[in-house]
């Protein structure tokens, strides 16, 4: 915003560098601070599908709602630098980005095969869940190894690739390319939504026996791979069970990871 230069820094940061977002519990992106005040998180900018609802910027896609933040943005800023800081954090107090699932939701989607996929069919299973786009690059080594780690562990771990913003023939590309291992199936809005909304490609979801989220991962850090596997490796091995007195604690990994911008589908990898 060039009418700022000088007056305001504008900084990017990955959330798993952000004190800000450690201190306010969040764990998904797009988040927007301004210096303490969080004025806007992921909900606000909708997620996944057509029929996005709630968010204050919602559909994303939609050029209006982009210069709406755009204004809302100019407005807050301009109340800082105004001396009004205090005025902006009234009118943000008590904003809370903890929309995390806490277990398997209910679902209803149908595989690439033609084969119906409810949580019923995953009852008593360690499950992960992966949301992924033919666009994404990071997806395509997320699946790769998804299908490794469906191979060594046979039927004690079922994993769903459920793809977004991709078309079926997309979806059948990929699914041809990295084997028959994983689940996959087309999400649509209301699956997108049961799952918590998904708002970055790649989101994985690793939920234990008792159908309990157990660990989300949101994006591609480099890290990625050996953490969730150390993951698995645990809930295999019975070292995370249901605890009689509440839920396992509830982490999340943001750090190189895709958002679902406007016309990103413009940008496709192997489309054909």
């Amino acid at each position: 915003m060039a009418k700022y230069h000088g007056r305001v820094v504008f900084i990017s940061e990955n959330f798993g560098d952000s004190s800000l977002a450690e201190r306010f519990g969040v764990q998904r992106y797009p988040a927007v601070f301004i210096d303490d005040i969080l004025v806007a998180q992921p909900r606000d900018f909708g997620f996944f599908g057509e029929r996005e609802h709630k968010g204050r910027y919602t559909p994303w896609r939609n050029a209006e709602n982009q210069a709406k933040f755009k204004a809302d943005l100019s407005r807050m800023l301009d109340l800082v630098l105004a001396g009004k800081k205090d005025e902006l954090a009234e009118e943000h107090r008590g904003a809370s980005p903890h929309d995390q699932i806490a277990q398997l939701p209910a679902f209803h989607v149908k595989d690439l095969m033609g084969n119906t996929v409810t949580e019923k069919d995953l009852a008593s299973k360690v499950v992960v869940v992966d949301f992924w786009a033919s666009w994404c690059p990071p997806c395509r080594s997320t699946l790769q190894w998804l299908t490794a780690v469906k191979k060594r562990h046979g039927d004690n771990v079922e994993v769903l690739a459920l793809t977004v913003q991709s078309t079926e023939k997309q979806a059948r590309s990929f699914a041809k390319a990295f084997g028959s291992g994983p689940r996959w199936a087309m999400a649509n809005d209301e699956t997108a939504r049961a799952f918590g909304d998904v708002v970055a490609v790649p989101t994985m979801l690793v939920f234990d026996r008792f159908g309990k989220l157990v660990k989300a991962f949101y994006g591609a850090p480099p890290t990625l791979h050996d953490d969730a596997e150390k993951v698995l490796d645990e809930l295999l091995a019975d070292k995370l069970t249901r605890s009689h007195v509440g839920f396992p604690k509830l982490t999340g990994i943001v750090t190189t990871s895709v958002p679902l911008p406007p016309y990103q589908r413009d940008h496709e990898v192997n489309s054909d």
